[in-house]
């Protein structure tokens, strides 16, 4: 379903508008709709659904969590074809989901969404189209994604490369790289996919690394056929699976980054598995000190390749750790003064989370209150993650505290908040909610404290430019297990909000 006229719809009066189509609007609108809710619109300003899924298309390209985990709780996938599923067949499974969950039809894409305010007198939101048209709505879902809003360097005389320049976000297949001279910025988990990648096909290819990544061995392998079907026909048999995929995950996750004061051990375990991939692959001693990282494994996100520090060790492959002083039509000159000639560069340069992604889109409230300059005067707070004093009938999912290391677990545990919050809604005949500042303070005062005992606060992040550290240099990744998280967003008391509307139900 593509691009819609507004005149008859921006009248609409629509109980429900979430912005994003990815994994996280897609679990939204399920939730909501099991709890009765039709009258809502999903707008993307994509052409299509999936997320940081559809957007990314370039080589190489998969998922860093095995799949079975990487999926909705309720809705596994016996079609996986390895344990880390490539980037095309997780956007199949946002289709398969979007469709058999009958959500997709609540979808208009190529809408992009500039800003909303909040109407006191209304008490709706209005919602400013980038096409000049409006949307009115009783609820706002921010499910805007955490990997949104690409990150473009400002480099001197970048703007003057005669080449082609490609972000990883707008992959052009069609644009061939063999033979050609490629300079890639950039060393986090997409260019650890991408640059083994281009190695294989591209005449010179010269890495800019501002920070080395911890790369650890990836245990990945081709799901046979016959497990494909018997998970199709035996759906226990995929959840036993993921039981043991999600445990796995999950007890390094909570060693390795929550309880870094009493496991790190487990940390410098996993430095030192590093390190033997180092030298198990690159036999040049510069070289491995060059990708060797300066700070904690956890600090920053690790990732998993068996081929990534091989790849430098070929003849056409050169790394550049010195920095870029300026970019030349023909070339990039480094800080030591060396130049590469090259005709195409690739930008590997991430997402910007914090500055234009949180919120992602300009967000007004009660008493004509701006979300993001509040966020960053007074530090980024959310209850529970999602919702905010001062912005009624407004949940963003890519708030404080609501991020974990595994998207999906995410998705999980707000999905229950959702249920819960909004079943009492519906239960009192509410027309509006909105947390308390006092349940948002207690929130976010247990979440603070709980830092103190991770990798982000103890380990040596300093050097480690990482997102999960906000401009004020605090983290706000949420530091307890899946289950604890869960069970938080299950049965958090529902007397954190404030609920009104002219005929609500008292209790």
């Amino acid at each position: 379903m593509g691009r819609v006229a507004y005149t008859a719809m921006s009248s609409q009066q629509l109980d429900v508008l979430i912005v994003g189509a990815g994994f996280g609007g897609i679990g939204t609108a399920i939730q909501l709709k099991k709890l009765g809710y039709e009258n809502l619109l999903i707008v993307d300003r994509e052409d299509d659904l999936g997320g940081t899924w559809h957007v990314n298309r370039y080589p190489g390209l998969a998922c860093d969590v095995p799949s079975n985990t990487y999926s909705y709780r309720f809705e596994p996938y016996p079609y996986w074809s390895r344990l880390y599923a490539p980037g095309a067949e997780i956007k199949q499974y946002a289709e398969y989901v979007a469709d058999k969950y009958d959500v997709r039809r609540h979808m208009r894409f190529g809408i992009s969404v500039t800003g909303a305010c909040w109407n006191e007198d209304a008490e709706r939101w209005e919602v400013a189209l980038a096409d000049g048209g409006t949307l009115t709505t009783r609820f706002l879902i921010a499910a805007t994604g955490v990997l949104s809003q690409p990150y473009y360097p400002d480099i001197p005389g970048i703007d003057q490369f005669a080449g082609r320049i490609i972000h990883t976000t707008a992959w052009d297949d069609d644009y061939g790289m063999g033979g050609r001279r490629v300079a890639l910025i950039g060393t986090g988990a997409t260019a650890v996919q991408l640059i083994p990648e281009l190695a294989k096909n591209v005449a010179e290819l010269t890495v800019y690394q501002r920070t080395p990544i911890h790369v650890l061995p990836k245990s990945d392998f081709a799901v046979p056929g016959f497990v494909r079907r018997a998970f199709a026909r035996l759906p226990m048999a995929q959840r036993v699976m993921r039981s043991m995929t999600d445990a796995t995950y999950e007890v390094g996750f909570v060693l390795a980054v929550l309880k870094y004061q009493r496991f790190w051990w487990v940390n410098s375990l996993a430095e030192r598995t590093s390190q033997l991939l180092r030298f198990m692959s690159i036999r040049d001693k510069k070289l491995r000190r060059q990708l060797t990282p300066a700070y904690t494994l956890g600090c920053k996100r690790p990732t998993f390749s068996n081929t990534y520090y091989s790849t430098f060790a070929k003849s056409n492959v050169a790394l550049q750790t010195s920095g870029i002083d300026r970019i030349e039509p023909d070339g990039i000159v480094a800080r030591d003064g060396t130049k590469a000639s090259i005709d195409t560069l690739v930008l590997a340069t991430g997402f910007d989370m914090w500055e234009k992604n949180i919120p992602a889109i300009e967000i007004i409230g009660r008493d004509g209150v701006n979300l993001g300059k509040l966020w960053r005067s007074n530090g980024f707070r959310a209850y529970e993650g999602m919702a905010t004093p001062g912005f009624p009938n407004l949940l963003n999912l890519n708030s404080a505290y609501a991020v974990s290391l595994n998207f999906f677990d995410m998705i999980d545990y707000q999905m229950r908040h959702m249920e819960r919050l909004f079943a009492e809604v519906r239960r009192r005949h509410a027309t509006r909610f909105e947390p308390t500042e006092e349940a948002t303070d207690r929130f976010c005062a247990r979440f603070g404290d709980l830092q103190r005992n991770t990798v982000f606060y103890l380990g040596e992040c300093a050097n480690s430019r990482s997102y999960y550290f906000a401009p004020d240099g605090e983290t706000y990744v949420r530091a307890t297990s899946t289950r604890d998280s869960v069970l938080s967003q299950s049965q958090f008391p529902l007397s954190d909000y404030a609920l009104s509307g002219s005929d609500i139900v008292s209790v």
